[in-house]
């Protein structure tokens, strides 16, 4: 039986969602989990949800298109059986202030489920809601989450649902946890059909993974490559030389150099060294590691040949970039 029993329609009260939404929170993403909840209201002919739309200070909050979105109320206490969604976007750590995040503990020890989409994964975190539990966050962001939350098991995962938290992957993956919960509370058929309004074609689980395959990302199908850039993409920390790499799928180190330079234009020297360089930008961007702690997090022995070959690929030093996102975080 569902959480609401549809056999009992007059006795039963509408689920609530509280979205929490941050400063310079991602639209899509709150906007695909609203839009299930309307959907599945107007499908059923009944009001199974109801909605409010809160923040730190009630009023008015931007999202990251500088859009403002009109408010139903601040922090305030939640019902017990409401469902907390908090919604993140840009500058994720910035925002989540300890207003906030006192009030998400609060509501914690209450019983209260809470969930993150995008990045809010980080400020249930950083509440420490997530200690122990499996979650998920945006591909670009899963570097900087894994160096600053040891205690979280963190996924690749479009969603998750661990216990009473639930973590989104961002963009259209609030369409696949929404889909996953109206399931479990009125059954598959209104799920299936509140996919079908959105033309959803095919609904993802928490088995499936937020990125594309690396052979569609390259572009290019051999199996061989594609194990080698995985095994790269693996271990950015403690680098692995092309000769290992080479031998691991069974191949010379001098084929694999023309393999890359076949399909890719460039050696697995450089291919790799760009990739640890990206998560490397990544760290400086969106955490306060020091240039030190980043440089060593990517597999570089010492900071000057981590400064070296980041000015090399990004013109400008690591120095330079982490004082230019400073910068713009103070704007």
């Amino acid at each position: 039986m569902t959480r609401n029993d549809p056999g009992n329609s007059g006795a039963r009260r509408p689920i609530t969602f509280q979205f929490l939404l941050l400063d310079q929170f991602t639209l899509l993403s709150f906007a695909c989990a609203v839009e299930c909840l309307r959907l599945a209201n107007r499908l059923s002919g009944e009001r199974l949800y109801d909605w409010k739309l809160i923040g730190e200070t009630g009023g008015k909050v931007r999202c990251s298109l500088g859009i403002a979105v009109q408010l139903d109320g601040d922090l305030g206490e939640t019902g017990r059986d409401d469902t907390i969604l908090v919604c993140g976007g840009l500058n994720i750590e910035a925002n989540s202030s300890r207003k906030v995040l006192n009030w998400l503990r609060r509501e914690a020890r209450r019983g209260v489920k809470i969930g993150g989409l995008c990045t809010a994964s980080h400020t249930l975190a950083a509440a420490g809601l997530l200690d122990g539990k499996r979650a998920t966050i945006h591909w670009e962001n899963q570097d900087s989450f894994s160096e600053t939350f040891d205690d979280v098991q963190l996924t690749k995962s479009v969603f998750t649902i661990d216990g009473n938290r639930m973590t989104t992957a961002g963009g259209t993956s609030s369409i696949d946890l929404m889909l996953k919960l109206i399931a479990q509370d009125f059954g598959e058929e209104l799920a299936n059909s509140v996919a079908d309004q959105q033309l959803y074609s095919s609904i993802r689980t928490d088995q499936d993974s937020q990125r594309l395959s690396v052979p569609a990302r390259i572009g290019v199908r051999h199996p061989k490559l594609s194990k080698v850039i995985q095994m790269m993409e693996l271990y950015t920390e403690e680098p692995i030389s092309p000769s290992v790499l080479a031998a691991d799928v069974g191949m010379s180190t001098r084929q694999l150099e023309r393999l890359f330079r076949r399909y890719l234009n460039r050696s697995p020297k450089r291919y790799y060294m760009e990739l640890r360089l990206q998560k490397a930008r990544n760290l400086l961007m969106q955490t306060d590691m020091s240039v030190i702690n980043v440089a060593l997090a990517c597999g570089f022995a010492s900071p000057s040949h981590f400064s070296k070959c980041y000015r090399a690929h990004y013109n400008t030093t690591p120095y330079r970039e982490r004082g230019t996102q400073a910068a713009r975080l103070s704007v």
